[in-house]
């Protein structure tokens, strides 16, 4: 008999989303308009920014930024630990990736590696709140002392919040995923923020293939969401709340359960910091057991998946021009493991995973 299939992630959709769907499909009208501008709205609101600009994914979003800021030929400092899209959408704007190293904790950049890596000339870097897990806030202040904008990947973020101020609202311009994987899910999409009146206005152009008015005034693109998607999304806004209350309480469980387990430091938890909990990921101490847990988790019908990517490791990034030591980055490729964390996951489940890494880092 086969065993019980214990996914890596389950999106949160159901009925709510079908009947608003049905809704837009009635109206006849199904490219962006209506339901798209009350999803901008939506997240403008919840976020506390004045811009919230729909697009269709956090990749065309962070490349929409890019292009109205004008990064051609540019330097933008990236971290080298992130998904390969972060450097794709600086190359697809004609900007220089520029690499540097994270924290093996948070797994985020730090203020004392963008302090290190700042050169003369630079004015613009775009950091990844990864997993979820808010950047620090000397980051921010860093960089403003740097004259630099920051243009953050929130991808994994929408709901994390520094204080009282939510990710989206902190950098001068933000970018967020609603891939299946992420916290709420439009199927594909993305969505800016910002407060910047003029580059918000360029973007709304970018996206709707250089439009303004009734002339087009630069190249663009179409890069916009359909009114279909971002009915998904208007739900799935009402939902957020409870969707990051349930996320925390099974990562709170996981913490509980993994913390005796000599050999994996259990996922990163900030300070004064709300997370998402986006992706659970771990560190695997011992080199070589993080794929060794995997093949063991998989031999039981569990899904898993690594962290992320050390962009300097992948063929088509390896020779992007790199600032100080990327161990850490390096690390975390072999040894990060992202464990299942959904809505369907059970206290069982969740002690079966648990009791699978125990026996195999005992091994």
């Amino acid at each position: 008999m086969a065993k019980k299939l214990i996914p890596l992630a389950v999106p949160d959709v159901g009925k709510e989303e079908l009947e608003e769907i049905s809704k837009v499909l009635e109206t006849g009208f199904l490219t962006e308009g209506t339901a798209t501008r009350e999803f901008e709205k939506a997240v403008a609101e919840y976020l506390g920014v004045k811009h919230a600009i729909a697009v269709t994914s956090c990749t065309t979003g962070l490349h929409t930024v890019l292009e109205c800021l004008n990064v051609k030929g540019k330097d933008v400092i990236i971290p080298d630990y992130t998904y390969p899209a972060t450097a794709e959408a600086v190359l697809l704007a004609g900007g220089n990736p520029v690499l540097v190293d994270v924290d093996l904790e948070s797994m985020n950049m730090t203020a004392h590696t963008l302090e290190e890596s700042f050169e003369d000339g630079m004015n613009i870097f775009s950091p990844v709140s990864w997993a979820g897990v808010p950047l620090e806030l000397d980051l921010y202040k860093t960089a403003k002392k740097l004259g630099l904008i920051c243009l953050e990947d929130a991808a994994c973020s929408l709901g994390s919040k520094i204080g009282n101020d939510f990710v989206g609202k902190i950098a001068d311009f933000s970018c967020f995923s609603f891939h299946p994987r992420k916290v709420i899910t439009t199927g594909e999409g993305g969505m800016i923020t910002t407060d910047n009146e003029s580059v918000a206005e360029s973007c709304y152009s970018f996206k709707h293939f250089g439009a303004k008015g009734n002339s087009f005034e630069m190249i663009g693109t179409n890069y916009k969401m359909s009114n279909i998607l971002s009915a998904i999304g208007l739900v799935q806004m009402q939902k957020i709340e409870s969707i990051i209350k349930m996320r925390s309480e099974k990562a709170k469980i996981f913490r509980e359960l993994l913390s005796p387990i000599m050999g994996i430091t259990p996922a990163y938890v900030g300070e004064g910091t709300r997370q998402t909990f986006q992706s659970y990921t771990c560190y695997v101490e011992k080199d070589g057991y993080r794929d060794k847990i995997r093949n063991a988790l998989a031999s039981e019908n569990i899904q898993s998946q690594i962290g992320t990517y050390a962009l300097h490791l992948e063929p088509a990034y390896k020779k992007l021009r790199h600032i100080g030591n990327l161990s850490n980055s390096k690390k975390l490729f072999f040894n990060a493991i992202t464990l299942p964390l959904h809505k369907n996951l059970t206290y069982d489940d969740q002690e079966r995973i648990c009791r699978i890494i125990k026996e195999t880092i005992g091994e």
